[in-house]
């Protein structure tokens, strides 16, 4: 039997599987997943009678909240690609995303009624714009009224076709022009049918929703989750205290952070006055991970679990997972520098690191090459950019540009991206290697290293740190304690502090090129591959 795979399935699943069951919190509003199915399924139809039409794009304009996931399936059912836009974008940046997608609406929430209003008149492709709140210029119609005019109706699963695009994600463009990712619905099941064989009790779990949905590591659980019956609770915005109120509040199990994120949490002078019992698993991805970290978040937080995770917009976006994969650790140490791993590949995935003529590297530890991925979950193009998917794809191997060593048991730890490498008197020097033995002083809270041009050695390592506030750390402090860490020539020849976090993309990532344009600025930089 044939039966297109979409993530509506998921939604099926779980209006029909666990429809009393209370599945979405988002501030002091909570559904059921029988009450949030209909109101996908009216937003499904009030879209078609606005007249979006199969393959129309309709973009977000939003933190998270309830309205967002219910366009991952009511703008699904329309036969639409939904579009969440990361919303840490310039207006610039927004534009280009608009008008290279052909967004037909934009659903805003009415804190970006003014960023809207900005955009609405160089947008011209976009023919309607909807608040979700009170009717603010320029929408001319609100989120509710669209419900108020749909109906509830399951969808047809057999009209889906299920290589057509569901979900566009636009990457942050911290290396260029942002590109679209283009998931089809067949891409976005399997992954959450691979995802969800890593959940531990899905019948007693409650999700925190840290990461922003549209951050790869945010949309990449809430199909798997609503397929499983988790209760999911939505996490407008980042800010450790409230994290912590809502753990307490809703006796949260999981959550996904990004390093900096688990960073704020240990560093949260009012932590202790919340009870954090709960948590079963935090799950650390978007950048790489140290085993200082891991430890210092399992001591933080006893009885829970913390691993890491590694994936790409382009991959749905889990690859790997640092989850214990029956080998016996060798100890203590082991497990922790294990978990801190980018860890091996998940259900429907293949991986290799290979070198520049795709032979796979020794699985050593230790030899460096390139993860290329093929499986289930690999975008199938960049949107309206045949150029740039060729580019990435080698046959059916996606080259990630990320740099590894891998072992035995296909564990794999990410050494850098393969532009950030710094090569030093011929050495190749991981900068994340050094970035994780900097951020191990307790007196950083964060880190950047970047090649400086040195006129001996062609580059040289150079940090950038920013101290924890209230911390004191000196240049000759951390020298000291990198030299217990790092080999000679992998001390950075430069440091320089900060007291206030390193400049951002959209999505989070401390912008490297950036603060490497310093160092080069007036001379001629290496070309890298």
């Amino acid at each position: 039997m044939f039966i297109p795979l979409t993530p509506l399935r998921c939604l099926h699943r779980a209006v029909d599987a666990f429809g009393s069951k209370v599945g979405i919190v988002s501030g002091e509003r909570q559904f059921t997943y029988r009450e949030f199915g209909e109101r996908a399924e009216r937003l499904a139809s009030g879209l078609a009678r606005l007249g979006i039409a199969p393959g129309d794009r309709v973009a977000y304009l939003s933190f998270n909240n309830h309205q967002l996931l219910e366009g991952y399936y009511g703008v699904v059912q329309a036969h639409g690609i939904v579009i969440p836009l990361n919303v840490r974008l310039s207006p610039g940046e927004l534009v280009e995303i608009l008008r290279h997608s052909g967004a037909k609406m934009v659903i805003f929430e009415n804190e970006f009624a003014p960023l809207a209003a900005q955009l609405c008149p160089i947008c011209p492709l976009v023919e309607r714009w909807v608040s979700l709140e009170d009717r603010v210029a320029p929408a001319s119609i609100t989120y509710e009224e669209i419900l108020d005019q749909g109906q509830p109706g399951r969808a047809d699963i057999s009209s889906i076709d299920e290589l057509s695009i569901a979900e566009l994600f636009y990457t942050s463009g911290s290396t260029g022009a942002p590109k679209g990712v283009a998931l089809s619905h067949r891409t976005l099941y399997l992954h959450a049918l691979s995802v969800g064989m890593l959940y531990e009790k899905p019948e007693t779990m409650v999700e925190l929703h840290t990461i922003p949905l549209f951050h790869a590591n945010g949309w990449g659980r809430p199909q798997v989750s609503t397929m499983l019956g988790v209760k999911q609770v939505m996490v407008r915005r980042f800010e450790p205290s409230a994290v912590f109120g809502l753990i307490q509040q809703h006796g949260a199990t999981d959550m996904c952070v990004v390093p900096t994120m688990a960073q704020a949490l240990l560093h949260c002078p009012d932590r202790a006055d919340f009870d954090t019992s709960t948590l079963r698993r935090i799950m650390i991805g978007g950048a790489a991970s140290s085993p200082e970290l891991v430890e210092r978040m399992e001591k933080a937080f006893p009885g829970c679990e913390c691993v890491s995770g590694y994936g790409l917009t382009e991959t749905s976006p889990v690859v790997t997972i640092s989850l214990w994969n029956g080998t016996p650790y060798k100890s203590e140490k082991d497990r922790i520098q294990r978990q801190a791993m980018a860890g091996w590949p998940i259900a429907g995935t293949e991986i290799r690191v290979v070198d520049a003529q795709m032979n796979d590297v020794p699985r050593d530890g230790a030899t460096v090459g390139e993860i290329v991925v093929r499986g289930d979950q690999v975008m199938d193009s960049y949107y309206r950019d045949p150029a740039a998917t060729r580019a990435a794809m080698f046959g059916e191997w996606f080259h990630t540009g990320d740099m590894a060593v891998w072992d035995e048991q296909s564990y794999v730890n990410i050494v850098d991206r393969k532009k950030e490498i710094i090569i030093s008197g011929g050495e190749n020097i991981s900068s994340i290697e050094i970035e994780k033995a900097i951020g191990s002083h307790p007196a950083v809270l964060e880190c950047a290293v970047v090649a400086a041009p040195d006129d001996r050695w062609g580059e040289v390592p150079a940090a950038i740190v920013a101290r924890r506030p209230g911390a004191t750390i000196t240049e000759e402090d951390l020298r000291v304690h990198l030299e217990q860490r790092l080999s000679r020539y992998k001390l950075p020849r430069i440091i320089e502090f900060r007291n206030e976090p390193l400049p951002k993309t959209g999505t989070g990532k401390i912008r490297k090129l950036d603060l490497r344009e310093k160092f080069w600025s007036g001379k001629e930089k290496r070309v890298q591959g």
